[in-house]
């Protein structure tokens, strides 16, 4: 047992060294230390075990198969938690070059990765499952018993396909937005009037961070329910709009100039899509301007959006007093003026 604790520091060490340029070696070494250290303990124990060690006595045959079958339910779990944390460690290789994806392959990039972790969820579930299988089936009793859980195989799994509906409808949820491209992680959404980032996306709940670092957690099946805003589905870009409600004497060409100027010492502008219009004539006297500018994505079309709207307004408050805002009354001393 020493001997193999030793093997599996020095190869931890190895890999240790060699992760500073391997990615690889470093995902093993986070993920699968400990599951090696107890795959190196069970698999020594196995060698070194054996039936007629504990003497010849009347209670010992019972006591040695009581201490073999515990070593075998040992290593099958070993191995398991050692299979599902190697999975991990090698698809995490894969998931860190597709997060440093940015630009027009960044939607492609967050669609892998959400697969990904969905299939790697999946994988790790069936693996378990096997593996308390083959724990189950290393007792006789459990054994004796399988030829009739297998005939009656159809009325149990109707039973259990009953009970488990909401979970088998989330699982299938899960994967058909994982695989239909309609939801990926980090993509930007509005649910429930609430915006928001794909921050998490599991087989059984979706977590949704919010712009005040609030999470919502919904069922998966919410999204293949109900309607949900996808800012993001075909491409990060946002357009960012900004209102603004002032007197007629505004000059809208002057204000539209200024807000290019600005635009184009602004980094979060992606130098794309802009605009200054008149929208509407509201019935309280006022006019209303709308800005459109485009971001390379919602965080920067938000801080984008506040920075023209600080700047209209200074502006217009600087340069234009008299356009600001203003409610006019019709007295009779005003119509005797007029």
């Amino acid at each position: 047992m020493i001997g193999s604790i030793l093997l599996v520091e020095l190869v931890r060490r190895a890999l240790n060294r060699v992760g500073r340029k391997w990615s690889l070696a470093r995902h093993l070494v986070e993920h699968c230390t400990w599951p090696a250290f107890a795959v190196a303990v069970v698999v020594a124990c196995n060698l070194v075990f054996e039936p007629g060690m504990f003497g010849s006595g009347p209670g010992e045959p019972g006591v040695a198969a009581t201490v073999q079958r515990a070593l075998g339910l040992a290593t099958i779990g070993a191995v398991t938690w050692l299979i599902v944390q190697v999975s991990y460690a090698l698809t995490d290789v894969v998931l860190e070059r597709l997060v440093l994806v940015e630009g027009e392959r960044n939607r492609r990039a967050r669609r892998i990765r959400t697969q990904i972790a969905l299939v790697r969820r999946i994988a790790a579930a069936v693996i378990i499952v096997i593996a308390i299988g083959a724990m189950l089936f290393s007792f006789p009793q459990v054994r004796a018993l399988g030829a009739g859980i297998l005939a009656s195989a159809g009325i149990a799994g109707a039973i259990v396909g009953i009970a488990a509906q909401p979970t088998i409808g989330n699982a299938l949820a899960g994967l058909q937005l994982a695989f239909s491209d309609a939801l990926r992680l980090d993509d930007v959404v509005v649910v429930e009037d609430e915006w928001g980032r794909i921050e998490e996306l599991t087989l059984t709940y979706v977590v949704v961070r919010l712009w005040d670092e609030r999470r919502l957690v919904l069922p998966v099946s919410y999204f293949t329910q109900n309607p949900f805003e996808n800012w993001t589905r075909h491409g990060s870009r946002v357009l960012a709009v900004v209102l603004l409600r002032v007197d007629w004497s505004v000059p809208v060409p002057k204000l539209r100039d200024a807000l290019y100027e600005f635009l184009q010492g602004n980094p979060l502008w992606d130098q794309k899509d802009w605009t200054l219009q008149v929208t509407d004539v509201l019935t309280n006297g006022l006019v209303e301007l709308r800005a459109l500018m485009s971001a390379a994505d919602s965080p920067s079309a938000w801080d984008l959006k506040c920075d023209v709207r600080e700047f209209l307004v200074n502006y217009v408050r600087d340069n234009y007093p008299d356009s600001l805002p203003r409610f006019r009354v019709d007295t009779p001393e005003s119509r005797l003026r007029h």
